[in-house]
């Protein structure tokens, strides 16, 4: 009898012990998959780059964001597509430029030629980045783009793509800023809480 009621008594912890070890093991799926689609360079020709806008300094645009303009500005020149879209708007107030003509002085300094640039200027964030790319698509015929982004930030650009129904593929930087363990892990664990929360009902 008495062993009877320890054995009830325990089988509560026992199922919270399984649950916890689901939660985990699925929490270690999602982050897999996303390191995973952050590893495959899908790029092939395309009508389009879509660069994802991230952080500028004034007329500079940030290390994480250089890298992924000249991402871009690498698949134009392999002729790729013939067009870029950069995305991005003003980081804050005062600022002088918005992310996306940040990002077009430095594609035209580098030797593309301004009537292969498209630019929208008042995206905040990922959604809104790919929501104005895709209207400029519509506007000037553009099907099939490549996406560019980080490689640990890419599974949520091609997952907002499908949504907005952007035919996409993607080809992370392959010189992310993200290179030290701290700063990946903080920016896998936040894409994972992205992964989640972007499912929520809005």
């Amino acid at each position: 009898m008495n062993a009877r009621r320890g054995r009830n008594r325990r089988s509560p912890a026992r199922w919270l012990w399984r649950l916890l070890l689901l939660v985990l093991a699925w929490l270690v799926g999602v982050a897999a998959y996303i390191a995973w689609i952050g590893q495959r360079d899908d790029a092939a020709a395309s009508d389009a780059i879509i660069v994802l806008g991230a952080a500028a300094y004034d007329a500079k645009p940030s290390p994480v964001f250089e890298e992924r303009i000249r991402h871009g500005i690498d698949l134009y020149k392999r002729g790729l597509a013939p067009k870029i879209i950069f995305t991005g708007g003003y980081g804050g107030l005062g600022a002088r430029f918005s992310e996306s003509q940040v990002a077009r002085r430095y594609a035209l300094r580098n030797g593309v030629p301004d009537k292969a640039i498209l630019i929208e200027s008042v995206s905040r964030n990922t959604h809104d980045n790919l929501r104005q790319a895709s209207a400029l698509m519509q506007q000037h015929d553009l099907h099939r783009v490549i996406i560019v982004s980080d490689p640990l930030h890419m599974a949520r650009a091609l997952r907002i793509s499908r949504e907005l129904g952007i035919q996409a593929v993607g080809s992370p930087t392959p010189t992310s800023r993200f290179r030290s363990f701290a700063t990946r892990c903080r920016f896998l664990l936040q894409e994972v809480y992205f992964f989640h929360r972007d499912r929520l009902p809005r």
